[in-house]
């Protein structure tokens, strides 16, 4: 599992590099997906990953609750220093039509992905 949620964290990295997003819109999903974590989990997972400033709160809500893969989270949070680096110097040659374009057919296959997928 650590290579999968060295690849979340990678992808959400250069994602992040690329469109500026991460943890509701690629994280949490991935870590459902992939991760085959609870979606509470993985909610609580992605903010540990992202954890300062942003998510010190929520993660502090949810490691009280015990949702909260602390291991997972820290290996996210590596993938995505090398992943950020990646997506940023790769949005520098693209066109923003193209980001645009991509940004979009992300966010329509996450919709249709968790549209139809069961609830676990």
């Amino acid at each position: 599992m650590i290579l999968v949620f060295l690849a979340i964290g990678l992808g959400a990295g250069i994602l992040s590099g690329l469109f500026g997003i991460g943890g509701g819109i690629v994280i949490v999903p991935a870590l459902v997906f992939m991760g085959r974590l609870p979606l509470k989990t993985a909610i609580g997972t992605s903010l540990g990953a992202l954890l300062l400033p942003v998510g010190a709160l929520g993660l502090y809500t949810y490691w009280r609750a015990g949702q909260l893969d602390v291991k997972a989270a820290a290996w996210v949070a590596l993938g995505m220093v090398v992943g950020v680096l990646i997506g940023a110097l790769a949005a520098q040659s693209l066109t923003d039509a193209l980001l645009k374009k991509g940004f979009a057919l992300l966010l329509v296959g996450v919709a249709v992905r968790l549209w139809f997928s069961p609830i676990n």
